[in-house]
């Protein structure tokens, strides 16, 4: 089995609304599986689950929100995913989905399916209209791509014992925002883009939680478990780079929040995530 994303993805249908896969020991960050592939994986099945095909007759449903309460820590290995429709509506269908190892269930989601935003051509200029009012912070902190001494995850980098990801995706985070930052707001950024292929909607919304934990800022940086992970995938990823950036308002001592926002090539918006997570222990 390759360390792929689109393999990482990849899923059988078994029964109605149940599917099977893996939880790829290379898709985690030490030895827990990945918070992002997880919620990756529930939208891959509420999306098949939806029906359509690509150039098909009908147009596809896609995860434009995500919302995932993880339960339990599951191990790299074989896994189910549950699919239950709550609605099937004409814009929008709401789609409930169990990921479970075994008889326990390691995650929670309930996906919202519909069209995200379209940026369809200006009639009178032909290029895709602006949005209507845009307040992004990426597009005067970040280039569309990574600049030549960002280097990707992987062997050698300092991050490559920890995350694992660099075997199924180029991930290349600027090291100096991860630092501890005095007291200032941590802003985490990273650019990533899969390998062999472009980034599609289920990579985009696995950016949505991608960075190191932002407790970086105040050199905690062990396991920090998500409790709860929230993502809108906004526009379908334009082909290059994606790039992301990684906030929050506050760090206590027993939990803290993070805001992710996503931004493709031609910089566009297309996920923005918040997280409930608990602050690693002291060293």
């Amino acid at each position: 089995m390759t360390a792929l994303f689109t393999t990482a993805m990849t899923l059988r249908e078994v029964g109605p609304g149940v599917f099977e896969g893996e939880l790829d020991k290379r898709w985690t960050i030490g030895p827990k599986v990945h918070g992002g592939a997880m919620l990756a994986l529930c939208a891959n099945a509420a999306r098949t689950a939806g029906g359509g095909q690509p150039g098909g007759p009908e147009p596809v449903l896609e995860p434009v929100t995500v919302s995932a309460s993880f339960l339990s820590a599951p191990d790299p290995g074989p896994m189910r995913l549950l699919t239950s429709f709550r609605k099937r509506g004409r814009r929008i269908s709401v789609v409930d989905v169990e990921l479970v190892q075994g008889e326990r269930t390691a995650v929670h989601a309930v996906i919202n399916l519909g069209q995200p935003e379209h940026y369809a051509p200006c009639a009178a200029s032909g290029a895709a209209a602006a949005p209507l009012l845009s307040a992004n912070p990426v597009l005067e902190l970040m280039a569309p791509e990574p600049p030549e001494h960002v280097e990707p995850i992987g062997p050698g980098h300092p991050l490559a014992g920890l995350v694992h990801l660099g075997e199924g995706c180029d991930v290349r985070p600027l090291l100096s925002t991860m630092r501890p930052r005095d007291g200032h707001p941590p802003m985490i950024q990273m650019w990533a883009r899969p390998r062999g292929v472009a980034p599609d909607a289920l990579f985009a919304l696995m950016c949505g939680d991608l960075s190191a934990p932002v407790t970086f800022a105040v050199d905690r940086t062990g396991w920090a478990p998500t409790v709860q992970l929230t993502a809108f995938l906004r526009a379908l990823p334009a082909d290059g780079w994606l790039r992301i950036i990684a906030t929050c308002m506050e760090i206590g001592h027993d939990w803290f929040d993070e805001d992710h926002i996503v931004v493709d090539r031609l910089g566009r918006l297309v996920v923005q995530a918040r997280q409930l997570a608990m602050v690693p222990a002291a060293r």
